[in-house]
Order: C-alpha cells, then sequence, then structure tokens
C-alpha cells in the first residue's frame, strides 16, 4: 500500500511539473488597420495610414490566453517609451491627454493578453517585444508592392500570398464581422520570438469573393 505521506509528495512534484496556467506556444502580434478600426469605432485620434499595434497574444494549443493569473500590476510609460508607443501602438479611441494620463489600451492589453506570458516577459519586455517584432514589417508597403491599395477590394488569396512574402509564414487574415472587409493582420512566432512560425486561421475572411481594403 502506497504511505499517504508519499502520495502526498508525489502529488506535489506532479503539480510542479504540470504545465502552469499562462504556459503558452505561441505568440500573435496583431496588427490594425486604423481606417477600418475607425470606421467600426469612434476614434478621437486621428487614424495613422498604417498598420498599428492592436496586441501581442499569447497562444496556446490553438487558443488565445487572456486574464492569467496572478494579476500583474501596470506601470504608466513615460518619456521615450510612451512616444513609440503612441505612435506604434496608437489609443486610437482616447485624446492625448487622457491616454498618457491613463493608458486605457495598454493597461486593457496588458492585463489581458501580458498576464499570459508574464513568466517570460514582464512589463518593459512585453511592450519592447512587440514594438520590436511591428518594426521587422511595413505591411502597407508589402501589399503596395503586390498592387494592393486602400480604397479597393481583393481576394483573401491576393492578401494573403501578399503579406506571407513578408512574413514566409501563413499570417491570419481577420476580417470584420457582417462584412467583408480587412481589419486586421496577426503574425505568428515561437514564445521566445526568435522565429517566425504558421499562424492558426481564425476563418474571419470569406474565402471567395472580394474582401474590401478600406
Amino acid at each position: 500500500m502506497v504511505k499517504p505521506q508519499l502520495t502526498a509528495a508525489l502529488f506535489i512534484v506532479l503539480f510542479a511539473l504540470s504545465p502552469a496556467y499562462g504556459d503558452f506556444d505561441s505568440l500573435q502580434l496583431v496588427l490594425t488597420w486604423p481606417a477600418s478600426f475607425c470606421h467600426m469605432n469612434d476614434c478621437v485620434r486621428i487614424a495613422p495610414k498604417n498598420f498599428t499595434i492592436h496586441g501581442l497574444w499569447p497562444d496556446k494549443e490553438g487558443t488565445v490566453l487572456q486574464n492569467c493569473k496572478p494579476k500583474p500590476n501596470y506601470s504608466n510609460f513615460k518619456e521615450k517609451m510612451f512616444n513609440d508607443l503612441d505612435k506604434h501602438w496608437i489609443q486610437l479611441k482616447y485624446d492625448e491627454d487622457y491616454g498618457e494620463k491613463e493608458q486605457p489600451l495598454w493597461f486593457y492589453q496588458y492585463l489581458k493578453h501580458g498576464s499570459c506570458c508574464q513568466k517570460m516577459y514582464n512589463q518593459n519586455t512585453y511592450f519592447s517585444l512587440a514594438l520590436r517584432l511591428k518594426d521587422k514589417f511595413d505591411l502597407l508597403r508589402t501589399l503596395q508592392t503586390h498592387k494592393i491599395f486602400p480604397g479597393s477590394s481583393y481576394t483573401f488569396k491576393e492578401i494573403f500570398d501578399a503579406v506571407k512574402t513578408a512574413t514566409q509564414m501563413d499570417p491570419d487574415l481577420k476580417c470584420t464581422k457582417g462584412a467583408p472587409e480587412l481589419y486586421e493582420i496577426g503574425i505568428c512566432f515561437t514564445p521566445k520570438a526568435d522565429a517566425l512560425i504558421p499562424c492558426r486561421q481564425s476563418n474571419t475572411c470569406a474565402r471567395t469573393g472580394k474582401i474590401f481594403f478600406r
């Protein structure tokens, strides 16, 4: 018969070795097309004419992880880091003063998604990583190189294949609900962000017909 003490010790060891909630097997950098975002939302800021960051999302076996424990603390960004985020991860729904004081978008994204990779990335490294990964791609230029311009409609394959020339791996195109309009593009990485990997598809864009690039 197994002694209760041994059973308890074995349980503790197995618990320590088991994956903790918040472990992840990939990261998805989600880039938003501001014209589509502001068409769907009330934007206060002027929409940039290039893709901006929506978030950096840890993923586990096809599921986007959210609101992991322990709940991390968030400290407001200042000076250069604030300026970099305000340019590349712009808080379109809030005026500049409120955005700087409260930083609602970044606070929300960090608690919702950044919390699920906090074992590997603290607040500063999480946001710095998102900026660094975004800086690797100029998706608007890539699309324009392949004769895909805002204001016209294109097939899923035309947009997908154009983006893949930059990512080398399958991106995830995301479209607005109820309308075939390009909203976001996801680019996927290993947990350490040292290599690109194919994205699991969200299947929000129709594979037939045309998709409007606003």
